[in-house]
């Protein structure tokens, strides 16, 4: 199997273990919705840091798609670290806003520098 294949199983067989345990966890009363609401969003937010931090250590011919991949990575780990630290730390209504907006923002962010690089290299 693809290396980069088993890291993502891993990823989502252990989200979903945290949510499983979390579920049971609320079950058996030692923790609340919100509290396990926090702990499978927190995680997923802490999966698009890791999957942020893997961009860049894939290789891409051309100096372009280096600088293209650079973007994303950073635009990616900081929104996740937005996005975690929303559903760790403010309200659920508000971390919803918070961290989808962030995570809006760094598509957007790369998005756009993707469309500006290709701007660029078209001949004029």
């Amino acid at each position: 199997m693809n290396k980069d294949l088993i890291n993502n199983l891993a990823w989502g067989g252990g989200i979903a273990a945290l949510a499983l345990g979390a579920s049971f966890a609320r079950s058996q009363g030692y923790i609340d919705h919100e509290t396990t609401l926090r702990i499978v969003l927190g995680a997923t937010g802490l999966m698009i840091v890791a999957f942020g931090n893997r961009i860049p250590k894939t290789f891409v011919p051309g100096a372009g798609a280096r600088k293209a991949q650079r973007v994303a990575a950073w635009s990616m780990v900081i929104s996740g670290l937005v996005y975690t630290a929303a559903f760790l730390f403010a309200p659920i209504a508000t971390a919803v806003m918070i961290g989808c907006g962030a995570v809006i923002a760094g598509i957007a962010v790369t998005f756009g520098y993707c469309l500006s690089l290709r701007s660029r290299a078209r001949p004029a």
